[in-house]
């Protein structure tokens, strides 16, 4: 492996590491120091912006909600499933601004599956709203580095084209078919 790809490796698992330190400090200042403890307990910072606990017994969207110990568990497996996947990929992936948003999510997720394995839900507390009007369920800092992180892997699977080895300079290799 050569240093360049080992660098960009460090970089992922850097960015995955700040991201779950920020979203937990987050939530213990929140929860402690803020004393936002209670189901509905909030602080407004800005017309459009209040701090609000919310306990996330779901997962994205309030999708799947735990209603009981195993559904909190299975949820717990689930999602460390995906952030084993998201770690696998990292591992393998080159680029590092695909290595930089899958470090995004891999550090939300983890932050997120601390939560569920710890106190049996996710502490939510970001809200944004416009009036009467949210655009996103309340979020923490977890949930917007794995949105974030995820819309960059889209928008680079999407708009972005690597240069291929003719346009760099390198030599091409031929495929010959057999007709």
């Amino acid at each position: 492996m050569n240093a360049k790809v080992l660098v960009t490796r460090w970089i992922g698992l850097l960015v995955a590491a700040l991201v779950f330190l920020f979203d937990q400090l987050t939530k213990w200042y929140v929860t402690g120091p803020l004393g936002l403890n209670v189901q509905g307990d909030s602080i407004t910072l800005l017309p459009i912006f209040d701090l609000q606990f919310v306990k996330n017994v779901g997962v994205s969207l309030g999708l799947l909600p735990a209603s009981g110990e195993f559904m909190r568990w299975a949820l717990v497996a689930l999602t460390a499933g995906i952030a084993a996947g998201v770690a696998w990929w990292m591992a393998k992936e080159k680029k590092l601004p695909d290595v930089i948003a899958l470090g995004m999510v891999l550090g939300g997720a983890v932050g997120n599956i601390l939560d569920r394995a710890r106190l049996g839900y996710v502490v939510d507390f970001a809200d944004l709203h416009f009036g009467t009007w949210r655009p996103f369920l309340v979020f923490n800092v977890a949930d917007a580095a794995i949105t974030i992180g995820v819309v960059i892997l889209l928008f680079r699977a999407l708009f972005v084209r690597d240069k291929t080895a003719q346009e760099s300079g390198a030599p091409a290799v031929e495929n010959e078919v057999n007709a």
